[in-house]
This record gives C-alpha cells, sequence and structure tokens, in this order.
C-alpha cells in the first residue's frame, strides 16, 4: 500500500527582548539556575503582571512579515496545569483571540518547486522554567530563569508532506524571525522548538489518520530524523494490523532514539479564562502603520532582488538571503568584486570551513572585505583559482590581515610572462616526448583529453603560479605545430 504524510507544526520562538513578558526580570541566557526569576515570574500573591510592549511590536512585526491578520483586539488567558517548572500553575497565553491570525509562509523545495504553507495563527504567552534532570548533582532540579520569557507560538495548518518540506519550512520561518530581529535563532539554546504533529493515511483518502505529536525538537538535523523515524514507526505499525495511539512522544537527537512520553488519547481540560490581571491589549492604526513602515527587507523580496541584481541563479540566491548574516556577507563581498564569484565562495569555500569549525559566518576569521579582496585577486590574474584556495586558507589561519599579504609573504603571484611559460612549457615536452608522439599521432578529436597531462606537468613544473589560461594556449600552439 502506498502511504502519504501529513505535518503539522506548532513552533515556539523566543522574542529577543531584554526583560520578560510581564515583568522587568533579564532574559539573558546563561545565568546562574534561579537567579533571574522574580516575584511577578513566581506569582507570589500581590504582584500584578505588566504587558512587555515590545513584545507585543515583535508580535506584530511576525504577522507582517508573514502576510497574516494582526487582531486588533487581543486577550491573555490563564491556562491551568501543574508541572514542578510552572511556580504559578498556569500558563499565561492566548486562545480565542491571539494577536496574529491566518497567514502563510512560501517555501522553495529541493527540486526549485514552491509550496506556501498556511498559518493557523501565532499567539503570545509565557514561557515555562525548565527541569534538571542530567549532570545535577545525581538529582533533579527546577531553573526558573526562562519563566516569564515572551514567546510567540507559531501553530501551522496541516499543510507539509514530508520531511524535506518540514525542513524547509523550518529555515524559512527561521530566517524570517531573524531578519525581522525579533529572535537571535539561537536554537541549541531554546530560541527556537519544534514541536511536529505527524500523521500517515493510504494514498487517495481524505480522512487524516491518527496523530503523534514530537515535542521540543531544537534542530533541523533531528526535526528531520524525527519525521522520518515517526513516519517509519506508524506505517510499520499499521501493516503490521496495529492501530496508531494518539501520544506525546521524545526523539534524543543524539542516540537517535524515539519514545512514547504520555498518552493524549482525551484532551487536557486546562479550564482557559481571561486573565484577570491584564487587560485586553488593543492595537491601533497608529503603531501598526508605523511597525510597518519600519519593516526590513523580507527574504524574498532579497532573493528577487539578488537575481536582478546580481543575476544570481534562483537556487543560489534563495539559499544566501535565507540567513540575514549569509546575505549581509555575501553582498559586502559581491559589491566589492564580482558577484558571481562571492557566491561561489560564499557557498563553496565559506560555507564548508564554516561546517567543518562548526561556527557561524557572524564568527567567520575571513571577514567578507578580506574575501572580495580575494576575489579582486582572481579577476585581475594575480592568482589563479587553485591558489586562491591556499591563500584563503592561509587567511583562516590568521596569516595575514588580506589577501594581498598573503600573496606577498608566500611569494604566491601568477606567473603571467609569456616568455617564463613558454621555457617552462619547452621542458615539459624535451622530458615527455614519448606522450609528445602519442599526442600528435592521436585523432584530433581524442586530443582534447590528452592535453590535460601537458598542463599538470606544465603547472606542476610552476608549483601552480603559472597562468591556466596561458598555459592551455601555448600548449596547444606548440603541441598542434
Amino acid at each position: 500500500m502506498q502511504w502519504e504524510t501529513v505535518i503539522g507544526l506548532e513552533i515556539h520562538v523566543q522574542l529577543a527582548t531584554k526583560t520578560k513578558i510581564f515583568s522587568g526580570a533579564s532574559t539573558a541566557f546563561g545565568a546562574e539556575p534561579n537567579t533571574q526569576a522574580c516575584a511577578v515570574d513566581l506569582g507570589l500573591p500581590g504582584v500584578l503582571p505588566v504587558v512587555n510592549e515590545e513584545a507585543i511590536n515583535m508580535a506584530i512585526k511576525f504577522g507582517l512579515g508573514i502576510d497574516a491578520e494582526i487582531n486588533r483586539v487581543n486577550v491573555f488567558e490563564r491556562k491551568n496545569y501543574f508541572y514542578p517548572d510552572l511556580p504559578k500553575g498556569y500558563q499565561t497565553t492566548q486562545l480565542d483571540k491571539p494577536i496574529v491570525g491566518a497567514g502563510h509562509v512560501d517555501i522553495t523545495l529541493k527540486d526549485g518547486s514552491s509550496k506556501s504553507i498556511r498559518i493557523h495563527h501565532a499567539h503570545l504567552e509565557e514561557d515555562a522554567g525548565k527541569s534538571l534532570h542530567e549532570d545535577y548533582h545525581g538529582m533533579s532540579g527546577i531553573d526558573l530563569n526562562r519563566a516569564g520569557t515572551p514567546l510567540i507560538e507559531i501553530v501551522t495548518e496541516p499543510d507539509i508532506s514530508n520531511a524535506d518540506e518540514a525542513v524547509a519550512f523550518a529555515k524559512k520561518l527561521h530566517s524570517i524571525v531573524t531578519t525581522l530581529g525579533i529572535c537571535d535563532g539561537n536554537m541549541s539554546q531554546g530560541s527556537m522548538r519544534f514541536d511536529v504533529n505527524v500523521s500517515v493515511r493510504p494514498k487517495g483518502q481524505e480522512e487524516l489518520g491518527t496523530r503523534t505529536e514530537t515535542k521540543n525538537l531544537n534542530s533541523f538535523k533531528f526535526m528531520e530524523a524525527a519525521i522520518l523515524k515517526e513516519v517509519e514507526r506508524q506505517i510499520d505499525v499499521i501493516e503490521d494490523g496495529g492501530k496508531i495511539v494518539q501520544e506525546t512522544r521524545l526523539y534524543n537527537g543524539d542516540t537517535g532514539e524515539a519514545r512514547s512520553m504520555r498518552s493524549k488519547e482525551e484532551a487536557n481540560d486546562y479550564r482557559y479564562f481571561p486573565c484577570p490581571d491584564l487587560l485586553p491589549v488593543v492595537i491601533e492604526d497608529s503603531r501598526l502603520e508605523k511597525l510597518r513602515a519600519d519593516m526590513p527587507e523580507m527574504p524574498d523580496a532579497k532573493k528577487a532582488r539578488f537575481i536582478s541584481e546580481f543575476g544570481l541563479s534562483d537556487v543560489d540566491a534563495d539559499i544566501l538571503s535565507g540567513d540575514q548574516a549569509t546575505a549581509a556577507f555575501f553582498e559586502t563581498a559581491a559589491k566589492s568584486s564580482d558577484a558571481k564569484l562571492a557566491s561561489n565562495w560564499v557557498l563553496g569555500e565559506v560555507s564548508r570551513s564554516l561546517n567543518a569549525n562548526e561556527i557561524t559566518i557572524a564568527d567567520s576569521p575571513v571577514s567578507a572585505e578580506m574575501l572580495a579582496g580575494l576575489i579582486v585577486r582572481i579577476k585581475d590574474n594575480t592568482i589563479s583559482g587553485n591558489i586562491a584556495k591556499k591563500v584563503f586558507e592561509a587567511l583562516w589561519n590568521g596569516e595575514g590581515k588580506d589577501a594581498d599579504e598573503v600573496i606577498e609573504k608566500k611569494g604566491l603571484k601568477q606567473v603571467t610572462d609569456t616568455g617564463a611559460i613558454e621555457a617552462m612549457i619547452d621542458d615539459v615536452l624535451a622530458a615527455n616526448a614519448q606522450q609528445v608522439e602519442n599526442y600528435r599521432a592521436a585523432p584530433v578529436e581524442k586530443r582534447g583529453k590528452m592535453i590535460g597531462f601537458f598542463v599538470g606537468q606544465a603547472m606542476k613544473a610552476s608549483k601552480g603560479k603559472a597562468n591556466p589560461g596561458m598555459v592551455n594556449q601555448i600548449l596547444k600552439k606548440k603541441l598542434d605545430s
């Protein structure tokens, strides 16, 4: 039987405010446990919450960024449940009147096609604390520093059909929130966390299958692996005659293991009711228009501009515009050198080096200006493409402040003197007389491949410094004469 996968996502995005959503306590990451939770965050008797205006503004910006409806009147409600890291016994959130209504996010898939993923809504809420179970003096503990940190929870429609689409959506969403400046996007610190709802059904069936929810995935790689594993598990269960149980599941990215956390066969009664301590939030036209006027260039607009202004391919423009820091790096390098070469280098050597060293482009030891200087020297034939890789490696390792210094220090300037190249080629041909004879005896259509041997020998003799174009030109002239 052929199967279809249906996926919906719930994404918690931690807003980049300096203080919490209802108090003045700091949201800075990395403080000692329980040093950044004030009386309001703990819900102590007599305290009153005050809404963080910047959190409201950031939620509106997100709504504008995905062409969503902005609900002019939105209400905070109490979601009542007990958990050790929820000291108040309830979470202040939004249910019936969230700040952001229906919108959409357009994604580009690996085959170059596009798809629009509908957003059902996004609501503001406070984060809970964090339970500590590992490496905590052999015990479990609670860190309430995170309690009260402002979040938007983004809920998609079940429009996603496979793990590739889910990852493409997640990356696009990451690009949107970081471009807007409403989230730092640091997934390892929990700034974005994905809950994945997965179900399968026979191909062509309209009715949805029973879904499971895998919670708190904090990397694209883990999300992809968790979806693939859960799809495979559900199909195996059904084909073996079993039934899928609606449940909450966990996935361990380090071990690749997935397990059931708790059953969700019955809906929890959270006894929602409007928060008596918070008035409805009314969004005025003036606030909406001011925020709209301050919106940055969004990823889709940036992609279109990269294609028209720099002549990039759709695929390259999509990747380069997908991350704010990468886009800025590329654009700086492109405007000072050659756009196509800048694109190739950012997507090639720069990306490989960043991945190998597990750092972001913001921490690259080779700046955009340094890369631009390197590309200029390729363009003016001071160095060849292969030598440029050696220069880049030296810059990466801190062996010079710019390409010119490295080229001078290491004597890497390309040989373009015709006489010097001809002398080297004459030596190569004299040392390989049999190969020369074989070349001249071969049919013309086979000589193109055979000349590569002589090019390699000439480049070796010049220690890679000879201009490859001139080497090819002079070699062909001498061999064919």
